[in-house]
């Protein structure tokens, strides 16, 4: 058990330093003026325009570095240093979460296995915690509840590796358009492709850590049984 808080605090610590990096480069890009002069919000219309895409919408939204795509009510909800930013960082985003939204039109097989996957994670994630603590305790009385939370854990790791592709694709999309375009122009576009690998690095980190964990709660499972 006191090998899994250790990993745990490691990758704690790994997560904050890449969530450090990613707050650092967002704030030097968001000093970098867009030649093209568009804000978060117009290049996000724009990029949903010219993927024919006509029933999304773009709302501001509270927070910092909150912007994300909601399926369910068809948004992309830009933190207000994005929505009103006129800067490489918040064309950068922008496109990102609108690379979510071309997804969506185009079905991309990633983000639908992932919608179907949210109610079920949301409901495993709210018990994950008591049951693998209870199991953990229980193990030599009632091993079948550390499997129980092995299960739900799982699911959790599924879904953390499953947003990797899709992560990944939004911010190709997005490159891909701000290049194409040239919303961000030879000297910007580098900037914009280093702070969204910042942002994937965050999703990379969360999911090698959820694949760790698992692994150790087996192997407390696995040698319970032989014991």
């Amino acid at each position: 058990m006191g090998s899994i808080w250790v990993v745990s605090l490691i990758f704690v610590g790994i997560s904050m330093l890449v969530s450090m990096q990613l707050k650092g480069k967002f704030a030097r890009y968001s000093k970098v003026g867009l030649t093209s002069g568009l804000t978060g919000r117009a290049v996000a219309e724009k990029m949903l325009k010219e993927n024919g895409i006509y029933d999304v919408s773009v709302n501001a939204s509270n927070g910092f570095l909150t912007d994300h795509y909601n399926p369910l009510n068809k948004t992309v909800n830009l933190s207000p240093d994005v929505y009103n930013g006129v800067s490489v960082a918040a064309a950068a985003v922008a496109a990102h979460e609108c690379g979510h939204a071309v997804q969506h039109a185009t079905s991309y097989r990633w983000l639908m296995l992932r919608s179907r996957l949210v109610p079920v994670v949301q409901y495993s994630s709210m018990l994950v915690q008591w049951v693998l603590i209870g199991g953990i305790l229980l193990i030599k009385v009632f091993p079948s509840l550390l499997l129980i939370g092995i299960v739900l854990f799982a699911l959790t790791t599924i879904f953390s590796v499953i947003t990797l592709p899709v992560e990944f694709d939004a911010s190709k999309r997005a490159l891909a358009w701000l290049q194409h375009t040239n919303v961000a122009n030879a000297q910007e576009y580098p900037m914009a492709k280093d702070a969204l690998k910042w942002a994937a690095m965050t999703y990379v980190v969360a999911a090698i850590a959820s694949i760790v964990t698992l692994a150790q709660y087996i192997l407390i499972y696995a040698g319970n049984r032989r014991s």
